[in-house]
Parts: structure tokens; C-alpha cells; sequence
């Protein structure tokens, strides 16, 4: 059974993005950058909420590194009740079902699959307990406010972790695997 791995950058005081969907704050730099395409190679599917899947569709398709090489060619669902199409390559809609999508998609072969950001469609998945990794990167930063990185999350999750690694730029990721 392949793994559901969510990926996500936080604010210290939990926050996945500022008020208005601003993450001008995250740090991704060359470290950063080497443990994403890291990442990217161990999945064979990249997992999306609208948002998130908009602000990646507009930036990676007119990138030309090694991580947009990556992003472009997987293959990548969005999980959207409103969008009506898609137009970034190797993407497709998923607009209903979603728990029963994600639960085939963890049962065929193949290597790991992939959220990145989405923090929506990952609460969601938290209370089905659908992931099975949370990579979480802190970046050094208090916002005050924003949209926090888990919300209505309707019990209590036990997480162990099992890797840390302090970046030089300040940041710490830390990997969990729920229970």
C-alpha cells in the first residue's frame, strides 16, 4: 500500500499562509530546494486543493529547474468542488468522492503519493486518517494572524516523529508518521 505523505510550511504560530493567502514569508532556498526535489522523486503522484493547485499552475509551468522539470511531468490530481477544468499537463479533476479516490489511489502500486500545501484537503484527510506522513518545515517567522495550517479538526492525533533537521536558514522540518 503505497503512503499519503503531506507536505506543508508553517509559521511558528502555526499559520499556512497570511490573512489573504500571502506566503511571501516561506523560505526556499538551495537546502530547501534539494530536500523538495529529494521528496519529488520518492512519489509518483502530486495531490492538490484548489488554492493551492492555482498558485502552482500559474508558477511551475514557466520554470525551467530541476523542481519545475518534476512538477510539470507527475502526474497530479485536484481535489475541487468549484473549478470546472484544468490546463496544467498530466492534471486531472477530481470533483466528488474524494475520500473514495484517495483510498484507491492508496491501494494501487506504485510509489508514495504527495500533498503539497492544501491545507483544507489535509485536515480533511487527518480526520479520515487517509495520511500517513506529515513533513512540516517551521520557518522562523510569528505572523500574528493567517490561515491556520489545521483547522476543524474533530479529535485528537498522536503523531510520532521520526526525523528533524535544522536548515541553515532557521527553519526545522520536522517528520512525523501518524497513528
Amino acid at each position: 500500500m503505497r503512503k499519503l505523505i503531506a507536505q506543508e510550511l508553517v509559521s511558528l504560530d502555526g499559520f499556512f499562509s497570511g490573512a489573504n493567502g500571502e506566503i511571501d514569508w516561506h523560505i526556499v532556498d538551495d537546502e530547501y530546494s534539494e530536500y523538495a526535489l529529494d521528496l519529488l522523486n520518492t512519489v509518483s503522484m502530486i495531490l492538490f486543493g484548489r488554492v493551492t493547485y492555482q498558485l502552482m499552475a500559474s508558477y511551475w509551468p514557466n520554470e525551467s529547474n530541476d523542481i519545475a522539470h518534476k512538477m510539470n511531468s507527475s502526474q497530479k490530481i485536484v481535489f475541487s468542488k468549484t473549478l470546472e477544468s484544468v490546463h496544467w499537463q498530466n492534471t486531472q479533476l477530481v470533483s466528488h468522492n474524494y475520500i473514495d479516490q484517495i483510498q484507491n489511489l492508496k491501494q494501487q502500486p506504485g510509489k508514495d503519493l504527495l500533498i503539497l500545501g492544501s491545507a483544507e484537503l489535509v485536515s480533511l484527510l487527518l480526520n479520515k486518517g487517509l495520511i500517513d506522513e506529515l513533513h512540516l518545515t517551521v520557518v522562523p517567522i510569528v505572523l500574528g494572524c493567517g490561515k491556520p495550517l489545521f483547522k476543524d479538526i474533530d479529535k485528537r492525533m498522536k503523531m510520532d516523529l521520526y526525523n528533524s533537521k535544522t536548515l541553515r536558514c532557521g527553519s526545522v522540518q520536522l517528520f512525523y508518521q501518524t497513528n
